[in-house]
């Protein structure tokens, strides 16, 4: 079975030095899809290096946040704290493994559609959604996540389910903890799964990213490609310039470790790993 890989570049819009080095790693055809944060503070750099983008074998997405910056949608009581602002990473982790309260459901739904419409009107051609922190396959946002998407012709969605590594060798503490949130992840897709049979938006046949997160490396990458199933597979990937000034709400995780992966991406061993083990880089298809 051909092997098919798309490898997509979250975050973009978050600030400046993230999206100069996306695009740098667009430019030199290493990544081949990117997902756009809809209240990135570098939102509008993001759409015109979009626009002025000549490669037409790329494809962008819209990646939903309810956990950091500031809401696009109004009246929000349970999403936001006491300042306006999405809580944080752990404390919407907690809010949105709730099940069954439909006032958490309908302000998440009502933020969901006021990002997307942000994106659709700046002319973004959206071909697929996920989430910033995986937020789309939480409990109280995964239905609402596929109803968005079948109303708007997205048609992929990203179900980061993904085994863990068969070694993962002694890890530094660090690691460790990057290893349970990756499966806590995983765990989340698994579960969001009943509500992918139940919806005709597609997923990928096989994701890969989440055991990378902060460690990636041509060797690492070397490993995904020597193992990569049949198929479609999904790669996450973070790559960026650090920032400068790292007081958004977004630049404080644009640190040497995007520059890191980036050169990873640029590195022709990367290249030469995709030839020798005949995967073929790809956006997500429009259809």
């Amino acid at each position: 079975m051909m092997r098919s890989l798309v490898v997509n570049a979250d975050d973009l819009g978050a600030d400046e030095a993230r999206n100069e080095g996306i695009f740098e790693a667009i430019e030199a055809g290493v990544v081949t899809s990117a997902s756009v944060l809809a209240n990135g503070p570098a939102l509008g750099d993001a759409l015109s290096r979009i626009r002025a983008l000549k490669k037409k074998d790329v494809s962008f997405g819209f990646h939903l946040n309810l956990s950091q910056g500031t809401p696009l949608g109004e009246g929000h009581r349970l999403i936001v704290g006491p300042d306006g602002c999405f809580p944080g990473k752990t404390a919407a982790r907690e809010l949105l493994l709730q099940q069954g309260n439909g006032d958490l459901e309908e302000e998440a739904a009502r933020e969901m559609e006021a990002q997307f419409l942000r994106l659709r009107k700046a002319g973004l051609d959206i071909r697929h959604m996920d989430g910033h922190q995986h937020v789309h396959i939480f409990p109280a946002v995964a239905p609402a996540t596929l109803r968005l998407a079948e109303r708007h012709g997205i048609r992929w969605v990203r179900l980061p389910e993904e085994p863990p590594p068969s070694s993962a060798g002694r890890l530094r503490r660090e690691e460790a903890a990057l290893r349970e949130e990756a499966e806590m992840f995983s765990g989340l897709a698994s579960r969001a799964r009943v509500h992918f049979g139940e919806s005709r938006v597609m997923r990928t046949d096989a994701f890969r990213g989440l055991y990378l997160k902060g460690r990636l490396s041509v060797e690492l990458l070397e490993d995904v490609l020597k193992n990569l199933p049949g198929g479609l597979t999904e790669l996450m990937v973070h790559p960026g310039r650090a920032a400068v000034d790292a007081g958004g709400p977004f630049s404080y995780f644009s640190t040497a470790d995007r520059w890191a992966e980036l050169k990873a991406l640029m590195d022709t061993r990367f290249r030469d790993a995709l030839v020798r083990q005949g995967v073929r880089l790809v956006s997500f298809p429009d259809a």
